[in-house]
């Protein structure tokens, strides 16, 4: 046995992967795990990338989200408010607003001075179509069926009765003089007031009764007061043209004689305007007040007259 023999090189330096070629330092756990976790700490997890806050993300979009929300406005919601006060107005019936402003005058009596200065004078028609009105309600309250003359209905209808009357009295007086300068004004309301009182309901009762036979009173002394004004103007033209005696006269044979103070008062004013029966009583007097008219209109009155010379 040769003792100097060189001995067999360990059993790990005999594999041929393992030749001298391959660097023993380069493969050593030591620096392969050192790489290793290096690359494991260089690379993000996907844990603290997804949560990880966009302002905290290196990415360029968003690093610029918080500038675009910033110049953006945001935008508002809805929000209740109540209406204006035009648009409010438009809302509100006749009566609705009529109530409002009656209620606000009553708070307030020196708005309600204002009102009455600068709200335009009623005409006859809007003054007769509020009294109609009041007659549709007063024929609408009747009961269905049964006597409507008796005290039951009476009764039923005693508010709206008195509401159309209390109407009547108020709007009367503003068509009369000296608050109504034009006589046709107050002929023309009268004409159309008398007509609503005419189809006032007759009741069996006396007592019921009085309200009906008070309201023509009323009514006779208005047009008695009309007439006298209307007769100090123009030569009582509009007395002599308008055919108020006719119309007088149905009245007063509707109303059973009890515009006869009214009719009286014509008469006294305008006596040749007293109608056909004035004219068929006096014979050739009405035909000569008829002549006297016409020269009065014409202007040559007086003109043919004889002149007496000397003492009367």
């Amino acid at each position: 046995m040769n003792l100097l023999a060189t001995p067999p090189p360990p059993h790990h330096l005999s594999n041929p992967r393992l030749s001298p070629s391959h660097s023993m330092s380069s493969y050593t756990p030591t620096a392969s795990a050192s790489r290793k976790r290096k690359a494991e700490d260089d690379e993000p997890q996907a844990e603290d990338r997804m949560s990880s806050s966009p302002s905290n993300s290196p990415a360029p979009a968003t690093r610029s989200l918080p500038a675009y929300r910033h110049a953006k406005r945001p935008r508002s919601g809805p929000v209740g408010r109540p209406l204006a006060l035009p648009r409010l107005l438009e809302t509100l019936d006749a009566d609705s607003l009529r109530g409002v402003l009656q209620s606000i005058c009553t708070r307030h009596p020196g708005i309600g001075s204002e009102v009455e200065h600068t709200a335009p004078r009623p005409s006859v028609p809007s003054a007769l179509n509020v009294l109609k009105d009041y007659e549709s309600a007063l024929q609408a309250s009747f009961p269905f069926g049964g006597d409507s003359s008796s005290d039951y209905a009476y009764n039923r209808v005693r508010e709206s009765l008195m509401a159309l009357l209390d109407a009547l009295a108020d709007f009367t007086p503003h068509f009369l003089p000296p608050n109504e300068t034009q006589a046709f004004q107050s002929l023309t309301f009268l004409d159309g007031a008398t007509n609503i009182i005419h189809r006032l309901p007759d009741w069996s009762s006396f007592q019921n009764s009085l309200h009906k036979q008070n309201a023509y009173e009323e009514i006779s002394g208005a047009w008695a007061l009309a007439i006298r004004e209307a007769a100090k103007r123009a030569g009582g033209m509009q007395l002599q043209y308008g055919g108020w005696d006719q119309k007088l006269a149905k009245h007063n044979q509707q109303a059973n004689g009890k515009l006869q103070d009214a009719v009286n008062e014509l008469s006294a004013n305008i006596g040749w305007m007293g109608g056909q029966p004035q004219v068929q009583q006096h014979g050739n007097r009405g035909e000569d007040l008829n002549s006297v008219r016409q020269e009065l209109l014409a202007g040559t009155y007086g003109i043919n007259l004889p002149v007496r010379v000397g003492s009367w």
